[in-house]
């Protein structure tokens, strides 16, 4: 069980270096730029107001890729049966305690962040989808299968 876990870190170490993205810090102007684009879609879906608590950010040139917590302001756990997606019966009530989570990708237009994929409490690796591959392997290659 420990090589296991030794290969599995191994992977993720290997998939840094190889990635070679940057992490916003707290209170960053480029974290907050971030998630200040991702913010209206995701409270569009989960009701306002919502902030982040970021899994993992990284960034590397015009891209972006994050794992998220949404919560409402000050740590409160949203009940995701009440939401504005599941009362507009755009995911299933039986699947929304699946929603604790967002996964995003963002392109830098110009001088500001535009999200352009998202999830909320998806079950699967969606953005090792190809096409998506195809433009963000630079900041998910352990989902796009390698650099």
């Amino acid at each position: 069980m420990r090589g296991i876990a030794v290969l599995g870190l191994v992977f993720w170490a290997g998939a840094a270096v190889a990635g070679d993205w940057q992490t916003p810090q707290r209170g960053s102007q480029l974290r907050g730029d971030l998630l200040d684009a991702l913010r209206p879609m995701v409270e569009w879906q989960l009701g306002a107001p919502i902030e982040f608590v970021v899994t993992e950010m990284r960034v590397k040139g015009d891209h972006a890729f994050a794992t998220l917590v949404p919560q409402r302001p000050g740590g409160g756990r949203i009940d995701m049966a009440r939401t504005p997606m599941v009362l507009r019966e755009e995911l299933d009530p039986e699947l929304a305690e699946g929603g604790d989570h967002v996964e995003a990708l963002w392109v830098k237009s110009g001088r500001q962040w535009v999200a352009v994929h998202h999830a909320v409490g998806a079950t699967d690796v969606w953005y090792s989808w190809e096409p998506i591959c195809a433009e963000f392997r630079d900041v998910i290659p352990e989902a796009c299968g390698g650099q």
